[in-house]
């Protein structure tokens, strides 16, 4: 399987978020020519992961026989041993039928997705946000890695990215996506100069007119300012970013937020839930000033981009990363 990294615009993966990256905002990110990403627990019943992959496929071929670009698709696997195996082993084969070409795995042992992935030429990357991950990851074999820095909305890294990614290239490398604040062109013209070959955002795609988020959420998003997002393990269990207004609108006091009960095991009040009723944003909000559709946001970015650097330099950078797997 070929991975046509040359339908790619600029060097962006929209990030995959739970809720929000729904059928709309994937395919939607593909044909502006960024990666369109999903966690592959997103589809819902009466929908399945099967039917998702097959919609994306679908609108890949009508794109590709209209002569229009489609970007590549990742999905998003949880590697870790508290997942059902066989419930890891149905979702793994439902990607494989579908040939997915990217692949990001996260908190866990990637090699049995990597061997499998390899099988049909997938690549994948997986999520870290510590030196010693970034090394487990390429021990277990990854073919690259999302770096999550300090600022990331979700669950993030404390790393600056400044210090997180030379001291990982001095070890690695093979491609590398970097996460964490970044929401315009120039923040990926400087991820680039870092030595990054691809950058990931979330929260500047979840105030999009396809995201599949809560209005109120996509609106929060655009009032609030960086100061207004909290790096906090009460909300979920494990620490990540979620913005303090929605946590308000909750009943929740930020400045005395009830302690967790153990790692994944919040200690919130009835009816109140991390990412449903209390929001995640990261410190990039406060570059989030409007809603508009996915093709917009990527054309803005393409055009701040273009603007910051030479705009086929990421190419050449991303085709070397490659050629080392």
């Amino acid at each position: 399987m070929t991975i046509r990294w040359d339908e790619l615009r600029i060097p962006v993966m929209a990030a995959p978020m739970f809720i929000v990256s729904n059928l709309n905002l994937i395919i939607g990110a593909c044909r502006a020519g960024v990666i369109g990403a999903f966690p592959s627990a997103n589809p819902r019943a009466p929908e399945s992961l099967d039917s998702w992959l097959t919609a994306i496929r679908e609108a890949e071929r009508k794109s590709l026989d209209m002569g229009e670009p489609f970007a590549p698709f990742c999905v998003n696997l949880l590697a870790s041993s508290a997942v059902d195996p066989a419930r890891r082993r149905e979702v793994l084969a439902t990607v494989r039928r579908h040939r997915a070409p990217l692949i990001l795995t996260n908190m866990g042992d990637p090699r049995e997705v990597v061997e499998a992935a390899h099988e049909w030429g997938g690549l994948v990357l997986h999520d870290v946000t510590t030196i010693r991950h970034a090394e487990k990851a390429i021990e277990a074999g990854a073919d690259g890695l999302m770096l999550v820095c300090a600022g990331a909305g979700g669950h993030a890294g404390t790393l600056s990215p400044f210090a997180f990614l030379p001291q990982v290239r001095r070890f690695f490398d093979g491609p590398i996506m970097l996460a964490g604040g970044i929401a315009d062109g120039n923040g990926i013209a400087a991820a680039l100069a870092l030595g990054a070959d691809l950058v990931v955002m979330g929260t500047r795609f979840i105030a999009t007119v396809e995201s599949g988020t809560f209005d109120g959420h996509k609106d929060m998003l655009v009032s609030s300012r960086s100061e207004d997002v909290l790096f906090t393990d009460a909300i979920a269990g494990l620490p990540a970013s979620f913005l303090k207004p929605s946590m308000v609108a909750a009943g929740l006091d930020p400045d005395d937020l009830p302690r967790p009960l153990g790692q994944h095991r919040p200690n919130l009040p009835a009816g109140v839930k991390p990412w449903k009723t209390v929001w995640s944003g990261g410190h990039s909000t406060g570059l989030v000033t409007d809603i508009p559709p996915v093709e917009a946001v990527v054309e803005r970015l393409a055009a701040e981009f273009d603007a910051a650097r030479d705009p086929q330099d990421w190419r050449a950078g991303l085709m070397r990363s490659l050629k080392k797997l």
